[in-house]
């Protein structure tokens, strides 16, 4: 008789002992530094270049400790541009794995070997970021054939973090309402210029098509028009520069990306 009533007890002091326990939650923000860079390839060597990751470069960025987040050219892209985000645990990290990633034989092969008709990178452009505290996880996504778009905000002086509440409290879950995927939110970290008013972001969707349908629907939600007027009053103006303030790009993924 004893036994049996104490096995509902216990069972009870062990849930409100677990429920005491600190546990990760799914919602906490992602602490990776993320890098984001930007080949332009030089005349004729787009191709190759993308030969050259796909073939060689992300399995060894993996095997030094880089994670591939996703690869991306513009849907028009006279610039011959390549544009993809890396992760490391923190920069510390990332200069360690890309000394290693330089020095290892079989880089220097691929190298070597890739540029015997000439250079494949005319220029390159690296920036690094911290996802926030609203972003989905980012992680490998390989759904199907989409259109990526990636859009930059120019934040008015003092409102970043206003601009920021604005997408935590109502854009994102907007955005998803209206058939856009939210795939990963970006802000510059503090010492890079331009942190205090930068954010970047990536969003998938259907087509382009099916992505002007989705913004105009959006910008007529009253929800939107409501949140949009409220975060303005408060700020005095708009949120974002009124110059350049907003700006997108349209993508689309590489066959070797994580996420495409």
């Amino acid at each position: 008789m004893f036994r049996s009533r104490s096995l509902p007890l216990a069972a009870a002091f062990l849930t409100a002992l677990f429920m005491m326990i600190p546990t990760a939650q799914a919602d906490q923000p992602d602490q990776r530094v993320f890098e984001m860079r930007i080949y332009y390839a030089a005349e004729g060597k787009l191709d190759a270049l993308n030969s050259r990751f796909r073939d060689h470069t992300l399995k060894l960025f993996e095997k030094h400790g880089i994670t591939n987040i996703g690869y991306w050219s513009p849907i028009e892209n006279p610039e011959r541009m390549l544009i993809y985000f890396l992760a490391y645990p923190d920069r510390e990290a990332r200069e360690k794995s890309w000394k290693s990633f330089v020095a290892d034989p079989d880089w220097q092969a691929a190298y070597k070997a890739s540029e015997v008709d000439g250079k494949l990178v005319a220029k390159a452009v690296s920036q690094f970021y911290q996802a926030t505290d609203y972003s989905p996880a980012i992680k490998a996504d390989a759904a199907g054939k989409r259109v990526f778009e990636l859009r930059t905000y120019t934040a008015t002086p003092g409102n970043l973090g206003g601009l920021n509440a604005r997408f935590r409290d109502h854009t994102v879950e907007l955005f998803a309402k209206h058939g856009m995927t939210n795939v990963a939110y970006w802000n510059l970290m503090p010492d890079q210029p331009d942190a205090d008013k930068m954010l970047v972001y990536i969003l998938a969707h259907d087509s382009q098509d099916a992505a002007k349908a989705s913004f105009n629907a959006f910008r007529q939600d009253p929800a939107w028009v409501a949140a949009r007027a409220a975060s303005e009053q408060q700020a005095g103006g708009s949120l974002t520069a009124a110059d350049g303030g907003v700006q997108s790009l349209f993508m689309q993924a590489t066959d070797y990306s994580p996420i495409r």
